[in-house]
């Protein structure tokens, strides 16, 4: 135990602070640079316009926006293009089946009413 360093003394200065007593007995400093440990890792997908946005200053509101937005808007799109395909669907299916049916029940004079239009449409080429 002898062999162990005297540890440095610590005064309590009358405003409160604390210094070392005595300053050519201060802890020694690591010779060399400085080793800098910095982990980087890549941000979510969803959190990449927070970033950009918060790195030009832009305020929180409008990140809070576009965190809430952002997905809603995604959701919206979605259920708009959904909505106009199965309208579309049901648009061809009721096309089919009414010229089924006009075919169907047309008989000879619904057959001659298409003749005379295809002639008639062929006549203004």
């Amino acid at each position: 135990m002898e062999s162990l360093p005297e540890p440095a003394r610590v005064v309590q200065l009358p405003d409160g602070t604390y210094a070392y007593a005595d300053s050519t007995r201060l802890p020694t400093q690591q010779p060399g640079p400085q080793v800098v440990h910095q982990h980087i890792h890549q941000a979510a997908p969803d959190r990449t316009v927070q970033r950009i946005a918060l790195g030009s200053g832009v305020g929180a509101g409008t990140v809070a926006a576009g965190v809430y937005f952002g997905p809603l808007l995604v959701g919206v799109l979605t259920s708009m293009a959904i909505t106009l395909a199965v309208v579309a669907f049901v648009i061809a299916v009721t096309g089919w089946a009414v010229v089924t049916v006009v075919r169907s029940v047309g008989g000879a004079d619904g057959q001659a009413a298409a003749r005379s239009l295809r002639k008639a449409h062929r006549g203004r080429r």
